[in-house]
């Protein structure tokens, strides 16, 4: 495997991570910007809109967006910075939102099994512990890092 397909799996894996979301009652459009500002917010727990538009280089009006998302879901709270009234500051929310609870209960397998155009089970669970395997390794915060 060289770069350019690796790459290249990335963004398929990055589909099918999509298509996996429940979506019911939620907009489809703009999925990756939320993805994108809460994998920030992750690694950056106090923060800003300017801040995060600067570190992930989408524009500062798509982490707006996805900020007004989060928020309206109970995901994150924001408040105004105490050092410098103007500037609003975004965490997580202290309490696991519904939204997120769904989102962590979904399962996978109906995408991978799209994906892959397999029915079979087995497949489909050997898919799923092959990329539970590389997220351990892999995956912000894993041991070796």
């Amino acid at each position: 495997m060289n770069g350019v397909e690796l790459f290249l799996l990335g963004r398929t894996l990055m589909k099918i991570g999509e298509e996996a979301m429940p979506t019911q009652g939620v907009e489809r459009t703009g999925v990756r910007t939320v993805l994108v500002v809460v994998s920030d917010l992750r690694d950056h727990p106090e923060t800003s809109v300017g801040e995060i538009a600067a570190r992930t280089g989408l524009p500062q009006s798509a982490v707006s967006g996805a900020v007004a998302r989060l928020k309206e879901a109970g995901s994150i709270v924001t408040e105004p910075d105490p050092r410098d009234r103007r500037r609003v500051l975004i965490r997580h929310a202290p309490e696991v939102s519904p939204r997120l609870e769904e989102v962590r209960a979904s399962s996978i397998e109906g995408a991978i099994a799209a994906a892959a155009g397999t029915n079979d089970p087995g497949q489909v669970a050997e898919i799923v512990a092959t990329l539970e395997s590389l997220a351990r390794r892999l995956s912000p915060g894993s041991a070796h890092r």
